[in-house]
């Protein structure tokens, strides 16, 4: 007979910047969504998949969860909204601090509300509301990230802020804690262990091999997103999309040509992108180059272009092309 695999879908939560991106991407063992410094990096949910012998876990990871202020910004918290609905475990992510702002309590009256929905669909399913186990919800595990940036009284602080706000506002306890860094891959192994022991029995959702249902394309695009978020400055990362126009392997298989559209909202953006003679354009290309072709295992002939169009993220139309779609 053979050994039950444990299965499931893990959501990943948090405000903006607070290494959702890069615990994913270590999670899985290799770089599928954009990583920067940035707010709105992860602009829409992202869908990875890690198997090994102990089964089998969706990642899916989602926009930071702040206060929408444009539509683009409406659909990155609906998108996040929506994945709590799909999702069998919460990884809610937060800094070593015991501030818990506005983005805070936000993401903590999400967690409560879809733990109580859980409840509530695990009694009409099974006619138990006594409380004895069956109707505890969807785990919730609170990942308390860069902790080598933080003293060892600063996280338990830390641990006891987050612990006491989730009791007292939401009715939710926290299925475990966890203490990690994902830029040192500190408590990375521990982690999944962790998701291992708390998801339920299930089968395997994608064959073994699969490691994301983005494409090669989204992929490509996010690669050059985030380079545009790394090496420019202030407001111009917010207001870019890429797209790609081209993606063609050469007949005889030596490399592939590759053409995208850097989108921008204002002519001086367009400017500063494309940089004195190329330079920032040929900067982006390049750096964006390498990891596309570490991801293809192929040379890459990379062409990239800019376009201004004004107002972009409150329009659904040019939302809708740029791949934001509801």
């Amino acid at each position: 007979m053979s050994e039950k695999k444990k299965s499931g879908f893990v959501a990943i939560l948090g405000r903006p910047n607070v290494g959702k991106s890069t615990i994913m991407n270590h999670l899985i063992g290799m770089k599928i969504a954009a990583v920067s410094k940035r707010a709105q990096t992860t602009r829409k949910k992202i869908q990875t998949v890690y198997t090994d012998e102990r089964g089998q876990i969706v990642f899916l990871d989602t926009p930071g969860i702040n206060k929408a202020e444009t539509k683009l910004g409406e659909f990155m918290y609906d998108s996040a909204v929506d994945t709590l609905k799909t999702a069998d475990m919460i990884l809610w992510v937060v800094e070593p601090s015991t501030f818990i702002g506005t983005g805070e309590r936000l993401i903590a009256e999400l967690i409560g509300k879809t733990v109580k929905s859980s409840k509530k669909t695990s009694a009409d399913n099974t006619g138990n509301e006594s409380g004895d186990g069956s109707d505890t919800g969807i785990p919730v595990i609170l990942v308390i990230n860069k902790v080598d940036t933080a003293e060892p009284d600063q996280i338990e602080k830390a641990r006891e802020a987050y612990t006491s706000y989730m009791s007292e506002n939401e009715s939710v306890t926290f299925t475990n804690i966890a203490e990690i860094s994902a830029t040192k891959t500190q408590g990375i192994d521990e982690l999944l262990q962790t998701i291992f022991d708390n998801l339920p029995e299930g089968p395997m959702y994608y064959d073994e091999d699969t490691i994301t249902d983005e494409t090669e394309r989204e992929i490509a695009a996010e690669y050059i997103r985030e380079k545009c978020l790394r090496n420019l400055d202030k407001e111009i990362p917010h207001g870019i999309a890429v797209i790609i126009d081209k993606m063609k392997t050469r007949p005889d298989g030596s490399l592939i040509d590759i053409e995208a559209t850097i989108i921008c909202e204002k002519d001086s953006h367009k400017g500063i992108i494309i940089g004195k003679n190329g330079s920032m354009l040929k900067k982006i290309g390049t750096e964006a180059r390498r990891e596309i072709e570490n991801l293809l295992e192929m040379r890459v002939n990379l062409k990239l272009w800019v376009k201004v169009r004004p107002g972009w993220r409150d329009k659904s139309l040019y939302l809708n092309e740029y791949g934001y779609k509801k």
